[in-house]
């Protein structure tokens, strides 16, 4: 019998299980009732397959209850000729935080090969506000990063308790010619909020991202 999902998103089962290392990408089948058929991996070669899929079974058993057979899960993992996508990355360079009086400034700096980009954002010094200016901050700064008309907007960003840790979720819609696209992605929180909100965006936006910016 298959695992079903009940009262979680397949976007956000895919971003939790890209947090484990070595995994890029991952893209869940799911069949008539909620039940998981299939799971596809895209890592790199840093782990072997065995260990992976190990690793996949208990993210999945421990943070939602899902027992998963190791036969449902197909791992595709990446050469050397594949870094390129690794480097199409942006990486978290900083994020700075000013309040003055009801008025908060934020600015991110991404650093994409060796290139620094800040993206700004100002707004209410709200604990929401804050939150979604950081994010909105983080996509600033990665649209200066992407060749073309293609713009990033922020449709929600929220921090919620997911077993004993505190995880981001944020949703990004791409606005493009052929239309919208919307991409859901977590990190969780360890020692700066801030830096797991930019984390979040990145990891919404980042498989898309690779097929803008990588030639």
């Amino acid at each position: 019998m298959n695992p079903t999902i009940d009262n979680v998103s397949v976007e956000e089962i895919e971003s939790l299980i890209c947090q484990i290392e070595e995994i890029k990408a991952a893209r869940i089948v799911v069949g008539p009732g909620r039940g998981i058929e299939e799971i596809h991996i895209l890592a790199s070669s840093g782990k072997g397959p065995k260990q992976i899929s190990r690793d996949i079974e208990s993210m999945l058993m421990a943070q939602f209850g899902l027992p998963v057979n190791h036969r449902k899960i197909s791992i595709a993992q990446l050469g050397s000729a594949q870094t390129r996508v690794c480097r199409a990355r942006p990486k978290l360079d900083s994020v700075r935080h000013e309040v003055d009086d009801r008025r908060a400034r934020v600015a991110v700096t991404l650093r994409h090969g060796d290139t620094s980009y800040e993206g700004l954002a100002e707004g209410v010094a709200s604990r929401a506000g804050r939150l979604r200016l950081v994010a909105s901050a983080t996509l600033a700064a990665v649209e200066q990063i992407i060749p073309g008309d293609e713009a990033f907007a922020l449709e929600d960003i929220t921090a919620m308790a997911l077993g004993r840790d505190t995880v981001v979720v944020a949703s990004v819609a791409l606005l493009g010619s052929s239309g919208d696209e919307t991409y859901v992605g977590c990190a969780i929180v360890k020692d700066d909020e801030r830096e797991a909100i930019v984390r979040a965006v990145l990891d919404a936006v980042n498989r898309r991202l690779e097929f803008l910016i990588t030639p």
